[in-house]
């Protein structure tokens, strides 16, 4: 299949997952075309089943804010037209569900059919779609694809609570590439770079926004060091990560925890870590707890959103009530004072993450891509 894939080429998970479906499309044979404003930060090579088109967005004097959608439609129809593209997928429904509806129509008209398969991500649906601004638009372009998934149960229920959808939703989870680099970096961490041996380390990655309670992170992590030795490790970056500085500055914790900013070495950093922070006030599914338990790190995570049909309770990880601090420290605590509780927690982890290997979820994407064209023709 000749497959464009429509997303945010940024850190966030969107993107990291649109941009790792497309590799692992091409190498199964599938040609894919990414066509975004910037090549994505996981696009590090290219090859012969690999494209990317940047979507260049004029500058004039007339519009305040560019029209990002009106030239991510006419490239969609350009590429479409160039390149025999068979089948659009658009992650995240703002504003690319609603550019790829355009670009449909648009062909249309020139005699030339082709489906969109719309994948929700989360924040499209429970933040940014549902303001009153965006949810006629995003309803409508939703309810005009030809295929929508969701990437967890949660985020369905939430998208049919919010908005007026009449289509159905299959819902198809995020995945991770078990087998992507893993032995080679297990076997080559070395851990004694970021903590002295009695020392235990602790992660957090994100997008370092609100909704990740940032503050709480902090927090759970003092209580944690004032019972067992450790370090913590923050990746990401955001308009949160200045006051975590602060708050780490006025409860004594500068020398016990590290700020990274973004990284692409993210499996590198969770090769160190014993334990995952994640404490959010929502979450459509929980990427990055993903990651970190493909690496044998467990979870301590809220309960909120999508999180837990990845986090299993009392078996990757604990589960708690979003902003309950003590209860999180307390089950960090758990599984950190004991050796052998930690290493069952590890191994338990891993096994999760295998059920969402990418192995096993790219096959539902195919099935779906099929149906998707067969309904062209029907």
């Amino acid at each position: 299949m000749k497959i464009a894939i429509v997303c945010y080429p940024t850190f966030g998970g969107s993107g990291v997952v649109a941009t790792e479906l497309g590799l692992e499309l091409a190498r199964k044979g599938h040609e894919i075309h990414f066509i975004t404003y910037s090549q994505p930060v996981r696009l590090a090579l290219l090859n012969t089943n690999v494209h990317y088109h940047e979507v260049n967005v004029p500058e004039y004097p007339l519009f305040h804010y560019q029209p990002y959608e009106l030239a991510l439609s006419s490239k969609l129809v350009d590429m479409v037209k160039l390149y025999g593209i068979e089948l659009l997928h658009v992650h995240y429904a703002i504003p690319h569900a609603y550019a790829g509806y355009m670009a449909k129509k648009m062909l249309e008209d020139e005699g030339i059919k082709i489906p969109m398969v719309t994948t929700l991500h989360g924040t499209d649906i429970t933040l940014v779609g549902n303001h009153p601004f965006y949810k006629p638009a995003v309803s409508f372009s939703i309810n005009k694809s030809d295929m929508v998934t969701s990437v967890s149960q949660s985020l369905k229920d939430d998208t049919y609570k919010l908005f007026n959808i009449k289509k159905e939703i299959t819902v198809i989870p995020n995945f991770i590439d078990l087998d992507k680099n893993k032995v080679e970096i297990m076997n080559s961490c070395q851990r004694s770079v970021m903590a002295l041996p009695n020392e235990r380390i602790i992660t957090h990655i994100s997008n370092f926004r609100k909704v990740k309670r940032i503050p709480d992170i902090i927090k759970i992590f003092n209580k944690i060091q004032k019972k067992i030795p450790a370090k913590l490790m923050m990746v990401g970056d955001g308009p949160e990560k200045a006051k975590a500085e602060l708050l780490c500055e006025k409860l004594g914790l500068t020398d016990k925890v590290i700020f990274f900013g973004n990284s692409n070495e993210i499996d590198k950093i969770l090769c160190y870590s014993d334990l995952f922070l994640l404490p959010s006030e929502t979450e459509s599914f929980g990427l990055a707890a993903l990651e970190a338990m493909a690496c044998s790190v467990p979870v301590i995570s809220s309960n909120s959103g999508g999180l837990p049909e990845v986090n299993i309770e009392g078996f990757s990880g604990y589960l708690s009530d979003v902003g309950d601090i003590d209860d999180m420290a307390q089950n960090a605590i758990k599984i950190l004072s004991d050796d052998a509780i930690l290493s069952e927690f590890k191994l338990n982890a891993r096994k999760v993450a295998k059920e969402f290997d990418i192995l096993n979820i790219l096959p539902q994407y195919e099935a779906l891509y099929e149906k998707a064209l067969n309904s062209m023709y029907v």
